[in-house]
């Protein structure tokens, strides 16, 4: 990630020729997240983790919802409603077994800034954990989708 994306004032990549046609398709990270964003605006979600603060609490949901691309002043960024939860996960065991830990939500909402790479392909972030810090979650279009 470059250091324009590591402030907590970000504004966005500037980004705003990307087409709908173009996002839609399976994405994946490092962590073993699946998103398949269907050309319909439905979705499929496989283990995506909170935004924001919401990381912090380690919990993973899975099921269906909504997608959409959106244009605002600083890039595009691409907007997910879960709306039926099917599934939930703990990424570490210790946050599973923590009392003190917040009962997931059954539905969440994430906003994917859109970005490209240095081939000209796209990929999904967000931030996470503490603003100034610029921890970014980053999804890549799976090969062949």
């Amino acid at each position: 990630m470059t250091d324009r994306i590591r402030n907590q004032y970000y504004e966005g990549t500037g980004i705003h020729d990307t087409t709908a046609a173009e996002v839609a398709g399976s994405w994946e990270n490092v962590e073993g997240t699946r998103v398949a964003l269907r050309e319909d605006g439905t979705a499929l979600f496989e283990n995506p983790d909170g935004q924001g603060f919401d990381f912090e609490d380690g919990w993973r949901l899975s099921g269906t919802g909504t997608w959409q691309l959106a244009d605002d002043d600083g890039g595009q960024v691409v907007r997910l409603a879960l709306t039926a939860r099917t599934r939930v996960e703990s990424r570490s065991p210790a946050t599973a077994t923590d009392t003190s830990t917040p009962e997931p939500p059954s539905t969440y909402a994430w906003s994917f800034h859109v970005d490209r790479d240095q081939q000209n392909g796209l990929k999904l972030f967000f931030f996470y954990g503490e603003p100034d810090i610029g921890n970014t979650y980053v999804m890549t279009c799976e090969t062949g989708s």
